[in-house]
């Protein structure tokens, strides 16, 4: 009996593959692992944290201490590159970064400051303090360098020479910095890095700092006697802007004249850079002031002996009044000072470096294009009066002027490159693959959707729906009596189970009838041959379901 029933399932089985068929098989399986598949992918995507660089750039120092922290965190994270990027969830960034700050990560392959609070003081010398020193303030100043945002990353080199004892002669130090940069630096801000490290540094001076890039090429040569070449530089290095100022803000005005990109300007500035200091007095002898005023009247009188030593009084036994009876002298004198006071102007005029000397300012405007009638652009010259006008417009915004020798020409010529008629508002400069990492990934899972939304379309619905609407095929069946009209049914042995119906009329026909029936049977064997031919299966199914009832 079990092996009856077992016998039984399989063939039941057997059965509904049979009626299934092997295709709608195949494309159930292929639709079940589709749809696990896409369930899998969402319910994996949803347990995924959505992750994002913690730091970039990193040393394969700092990025082993920094994973080690990690995994003492129970923090998930991934490694990007060489090692060089750790990626973690986005919503434990803030947090992640100020936990490894507190330990001091990452170094960027440094030592600062925190150099003695890892080391024991008690017992050091002088010497190993100095070297601690110096490697903390070479630490500190790659750390703070290579915060900016053109450096890669930086390493900084420094000598400090003592002053011995008892001795005038000191040595200056002096720095040198290796730099990883990103495209390449300008003038401003290689001058900028070094101040910075000589204002660190107690008696560096700027010009003692070299500066080399990781290909190799000197920046700041740090010799001490490129003064000069700096201040020239910082001088060119400031004309140049003047001018790129003075460029763009006249390309801006005509753009909106002539249309964007239809005018070229160019620059050209004198400028003085001399600093002068000139002092003028001034005395106005028209506006004299009385200040002081002094007057002396003096009056003499003197005899003419009195006084007088002659030969007479001088010899001995002389009288003392011998000479009395000289003549008599009286006379007044006055004697007059007056002081005046004049007006002074003193005047100091300090004349600042950065004057302009003088500005040359060369404008070309393209033409005016119009559409012909094969859509070709035709190009037409502008007129005398509007170049005039656009003169007039350049003069002022340079700030033309004729006592110190300015040129200004506008000069109208039609350009090498043609100006596209597109459809004012659109945007010909716009990129189409201009992705980004986010754009990329959202366009990834906007596929692996639409591929499995057009797989369930095609491999679920569209069987479903053809089956739904295509008629099923009709069971293999005998005739029925309508078919086989009034010469009666046979049933599934041949014999007949209902005999015809008596004609009305009495006329004999039995020969009629035996041909009739003979037609029908023909007929009917036809018929069942044809449903046979059409449906193998189900004519099988049909005998089996027969031979199971006669059993």
């Amino acid at each position: 009996m079990a092996t009856f029933q077992s016998s039984a399932g399989v063939d039941n089985f057997t059965q509904l593959i049979n009626r299934i068929g092997l295709p709608r098989l195949a494309a159930m399986a292929v639709v079940a692992v589709l749809l696990l598949g896409f369930f899998g992918f969402l319910i994996m995507r949803a347990q995924t944290p959505n992750l994002s660089p913690l730091y970039t750039g990193l040393s394969l120092e700092d990025s082993s201490a920094i994973v080690t922290e990690l995994q003492s965190l129970n923090i998930p994270y991934e490694l990007r590159g060489d090692g060089d990027t750790i990626l973690i969830p986005r919503d434990q960034i803030t947090t992640t970064r100020m936990t490894l700050a507190g330990s001091g990560l990452p170094q960027r392959g440094q030592v600062g400051y925190e150099i003695f609070d890892q080391q024991s003081t008690l017992g050091a010398t002088s010497f190993v303090q100095n070297l601690n020193n110096v490697r903390a303030l070479e630490g500190e100043l790659a750390r703070t360098i290579g915060s900016l945002t053109r450096i890669k990353s930086a390493r900084v080199h420094l000598v400090l020479p003592e002053r011995e004892l008892f001795r005038r002669e000191r040595t200056d130090p002096s720095a040198s910095i290796v730099l990883s940069v990103r495209g390449e630096l300008s003038a401003g801000e290689i001058r900028a890095i070094q101040h910075l490290v000589a204002s660190a540094i107690e008696g560096l001076t700027p010009t003692r700092v070299s500066i080399v890039d990781d290909q190799g090429n000197l920046l700041a040569s740090g010799s001490g006697d490129d003064e000069q070449g700096a201040l020239a530089g910082e001088a060119a290095e400031r004309t140049l802007g003047f001018e790129n100022r003075l460029r763009t803000r006249v390309e801006d005005m005509l753009a909106n004249v002539v249309g964007a990109g239809r005018a070229r300007v160019e620059v050209s500035a004198e400028i003085d850079y001399n600093r002068s200091t000139t002092t003028q007095e001034t005395f106005d002898p028209e506006s004299q002031v009385v200040r002081s005023s002094q007057v002396r009247e003096t009056e003499n009188l003197t005899n003419g002996a009195n006084g007088q030593v002659t030969v007479a009084n001088e010899l001995p036994g002389a009288s003392q009044n011998a000479g009395g009876t000289g003549a008599t002298e009286q006379g007044t004198s006055t004697e007059e000072v007056t002081n005046y006071e004049i007006s002074k102007t003193t005047q100091t005029a300090v004349t600042e470096a950065g004057a302009i000397k003088r500005l040359s300012v060369a404008v070309v405007v393209d033409g005016v294009y119009s559409a012909a009638t094969n859509g070709d652009p035709v190009y037409t010259p502008r007129s005398a009066d509007e170049i005039a006008q656009i003169l007039t417009l350049v003069r002022s915004a340079v700030g033309y002027s004729e006592a110190r020798g300015d040129s200004v020409e506008v000069v109208n010529m039609q350009f090498a490159e043609r100006p596209e008629l597109a459809v004012p508002g659109t945007d010909a400069t716009g990129g189409l693959l201009d992705f980004t990492r986010d754009d990329l990934m959202n366009g990834a899972e906007m596929a692996v959707t639409l591929l499995i939304a057009l797989a369930l379309i095609f491999f679920v619905m569209r069987p479903l729906l053809k089956k739904v609407l295509t008629p099923e095929s009709q069971p293999l069946a005998l005739p029925s009596a309508a078919e086989l009209g009034h010469h009666g049914v046979l049933s599934a042995d041949g014999q007949v189970i209902s005999e015809p119906e008596e004609p009305k009329d009495k006329t004999p026909a039995w020969v009629a009838n035996a041909k009739s029936m003979g037609e029908t049977q023909l007929q009917t064997l036809k018929t069942v041959g044809n449903l046979v031919e059409e449906n193998p299966k189900q004519a099988a199914l049909i005998v089996r379901d027969w031979l199971g009832n006669a059993a």
